[in-house]
């Protein structure tokens, strides 16, 4: 059974997966369909994605628009800080955030509902960041919320991230348009 907590941005969902552990390691289901059904989150991925990333590295705010993607994301090594940010246009919460450090200490998991840009940070030496998405990866339609926007104001734990070009060049909320 997993736990599910609900953010204060409906629909951005922390889930914990049960871990059965002995000296031997351990073993948990990072997925299934009834647990889903129950959280309220998609039971079709047609996507998985893995990065590895460096210390200091922030990836984001990326999201997919007008083929939006959902996203179950998780850590398989090293710790993060992960941040959905509300783009849906005429929520109460628009341009609000959330963040939470997930870790493969933690095996803490997010979800991220259709609507939402996501980034992350690497908090550790290394992090192997996992994801779902319920919609397949369009380059045309992939794009990049600022990760300092100040409108937006995200309480980064790093001070000077290590950033691609596409990233450093981000838009600003106020200058979204769907």
């Amino acid at each position: 059974m997993i736990k599910v907590e609900q953010t204060r941005l409906e629909g951005v969902k922390i889930l914990t997966p049960e871990v059965h552990g002995d000296e031997r390691g351990f073993f948990m289901e990072t997925f299934n369909v009834r647990d889903a059904r129950r959280a309220d989150i998609p039971t079709e991925y047609v996507q998985d994605n893995h990065s590895r990333s460096a210390q200091g590295v922030l990836r984001g705010l990326h999201y997919q628009y007008p083929q939006w993607q959902a996203k179950l994301v998780r850590v398989a090594r090293g710790e993060i800080f992960d941040v959905a940010v509300d783009i849906r246009q005429g929520s109460r919460t628009y341009g609000q955030w959330v963040g939470v450090t997930l870790s493969a200490s933690n095996n803490k998991q997010m979800f991220i509902p259709q609507g939402f840009a996501h980034g992350f940070v690497v908090l550790s030496e290394m992090a192997d960041f996992l994801y779902k998405c319920t919609a397949l990866f369009e380059p045309s339609q992939d794009h990049c919320l600022l990760w300092n926007d100040p409108q937006i104001g995200i309480d980064w734990p790093v001070g000077d991230p290590i950033l691609s070009e596409r990233d450093k060049k981000g838009q600003l909320l106020e200058d979204l348009k769907f």
